[in-house]
């Protein structure tokens, strides 16, 4: 018999993901995850590694440091690295920042390199990927100071500075993938994973 955890705790502060999993009817409580992101970005950057690599380590560090504080539960830590050619995207500091940002993918492709993992204890029980891939329009800047106004500084807590369950629907001209990866989660392969845990019902 599989021994499950008294608690879910989700070691991440995102909104959105937050959000799917109080829509999907899960219980968990919330505890983000205090790391330094851009050591390890460099690291795995510095020694050739990709996104993905460096993704599935982000959201494993974000789980095991808050696993660490509550050991007998079980923690969710996951990360998004956006891809763009060969930079890699971090989420604006401010709304100028945004805008740059968004000049700088418009009329572009790009893959959010999404990654989960599950961390009971000291051990990583689970762990998924995803890499959809959106094409954002053209993008005037009429529009752009337009949608950069309504939208305000929730455009910050993403790495793209777009909310695609908001206006961020309007950037684009094509989206391949998991909606709930490009979200920040791969939704569906964590449920499967919980149902065997014993912590959602059949």
């Amino acid at each position: 018999m599989v021994s499950t955890p008294e608690r879910l705790i989700l070691a991440s502060a995102s909104t959105a993901r937050a959000q799917m999993l109080r829509n999907a009817g899960v219980e968990f409580t919330i505890d983000p995850a205090e790391i330094d992101e851009s050591a390890i970005k460099r690291q795995h950057r510095g020694s050739g590694q990709g996104a993905l690599a460096c993704a599935q380590a982000l959201a494993e560090a974000k789980a095991r440091t808050v696993a660490a504080r509550h050991p007998e539960s079980l923690v969710i830590g996951a990360d998004q690295i956006l891809v763009a050619g060969d930079e890699w995207f971090d989420k604006p500091a401010d709304l100028d920042g945004a805008a740059t940002q968004l000049r700088r993918l418009a009329g572009r492709a790009h893959t959010l390199t999404t990654a989960a993992c599950a961390v009971w204890g000291h051990e990583c029980l689970w762990q998924a990927s995803a890499l959809p891939s959106l094409t954002m329009r053209r993008l005037g800047e009429a529009f752009l100071a337009r949608y950069i106004e309504a939208e305000g500084e929730a455009v910050l807590g993403s790495v793209g500075a777009y909310r695609l369950e908001g206006r961020g629907a309007q950037l684009f001209a094509r989206i391949e993938g998991d909606h709930f990866a490009i979200l920040g989660l791969p939704l569906l392969e964590l449920l499967e994973f919980l149902r065997g845990r014993g912590l959602l019902g059949e």
